[in-house]
């Protein structure tokens, strides 16, 4: 997994046809723009757990979350 600090405005690549626009937002928020071909599924997390009905299978979907502090920076 890869964990980057963006700025507003910045953006991702992914493969020659896929981009991520980082648009800015607050403390618990963060505004994203995708740009990629409508052969691509983009789903958000909240919206792939709501078409699971099993508590079961629902925990076994990856699970991350925001880590506070400098973790990982020598």
């Amino acid at each position: 997994m890869l964990r980057l600090t963006v700025s507003p405005e910045e953006y991702l690549m992914i493969n020659d046809n896929i981009k991520i626009v980082f648009l800015g937002g607050s403390k618990n928020n963060m505004r994203i723009m995708v740009d990629a071909p409508k052969e691509v599924s983009v789903v958000r997390s909240a919206a792939m757990e709501n078409r699971i009905p099993s508590p079961e299978e629902r925990a076994k979907l990856p699970r991350f979350h925001a880590v506070s502090g400098k973790q990982g920076k020598r």
